[in-house]
């Protein structure tokens, strides 16, 4: 029986990265909240690179409306906590990864614990689950995590990366004051400014942000994932330009498009408040 081993299992990487990039690589920690859409493709992702920690939350099960784009959702899995089923894939690829599980999911009360010693936090949290979100940020710029969000949209993705010392999740979202429909519709405009995936949805109501509804696909959470742990890459070696908010990014294959964006003051720029005005009169317009 073959036995692992950890410089043969992830050799390919060489060449990409040095030798002594890919030991950094191993001794790096993770954080990643949310196990379901993109962020189980994030943790293989993360995994095959060769990270060799991990904090790692979720609280739900899996279940059959997950099967169109998320990473453990199977037949086998169902009903089954995504956490367990993701951590036991990850030691599956690496059987020498330290793994930390919240089965609970990220709360106020282990918020500290599930960013102890971390490296770098990528988030993957449900879009809807905002109060614990801005909670996570708002942790991880006190502690001078570098954090990172990319965002599946329609067969895209677009992604900002909040980095020590430069603007904030707060500074840059502005949700304060806003109800909840009204937060998430500032959430989507800030993540993806020039929202591309607009021009190509075809069912506007299957977009209910009351009923924490909305359409995703597999090539955008695949995408996502290309981006988000490519620049995980780059922050933890500490090379290559990595593009921070106020700036940010954003590819739609669909549209065979890459936007990059820039928006000073976050949602308080005049083009941010023009397109908070246009999504929320689109949505107005859906079918009841």
């Amino acid at each position: 029986m073959t036995q692992f081993d950890y410089a043969q299992a992830f050799s390919r990487n060489i060449g990409w990265v040095t030798a002594e990039e890919q030991q950094t690589l191993r001794r790096k920690k993770v954080a990643i909240a949310g196990m379901g859409g993109v962020g189980g493709s994030h943790l293989i992702v993360l995994a095959r690179l060769g990270i060799g920690r991990f904090h790692v939350a979720d609280l739900d099960t899996f279940e059959l409306p997950n099967f169109n784009r998320q990473y453990g959702a199977a037949m086998s899995t169902l009903d089954r906590p995504k956490v367990t089923v993701m951590a036991h894939t990850i030691r599956d690829i690496n059987p020498e990864a330290e793994i930390t599980t919240f089965d609970h999911g990220v709360t106020q009360e282990n918020l500290d614990a599930f960013l102890d010693g971390v490296d770098i936090y990528v988030d993957s949290l449900d879009i809807f689950a905002l109060e614990i979100r801005r909670a996570v940020f708002a942790r991880c710029h006190e502690k001078g995590i570098p954090t990172l969000t990319a965002a599946p949209m329609g067969m895209g993705t677009a992604m900002l990366v909040f980095m020590p010392g430069k603007m904030s999740f707060e500074d840059y979202f502005c949700l304060d004051g806003y109800d909840f429909e009204d937060q998430i519709i500032k959430f989507v405009i800030g993540v993806s400014p020039s929202v591309q995936q607009r021009k190509y949805l075809v069912d506007r109501s299957s977009v209910n942000f009351l009923r924490k509804k909305v359409p995703s696909t597999a090539m955008g959470i695949e995408i996502a994932a290309g981006v988000a742990c490519t620049n995980v890459l780059k922050i933890l070696l500490g090379r290559g330009e990595v593009v921070c908010a106020p700036h940010g990014l954003h590819f739609d294959a669909y549209r065979n498009r890459l936007v990059r964006t820039w928006r000073p003051f976050g949602n308080r720029h005049p083009l941010q408040r023009f397109m908070f005005w246009y999504v929320k009169r689109l949505l107005a317009q859906r079918p009841a």
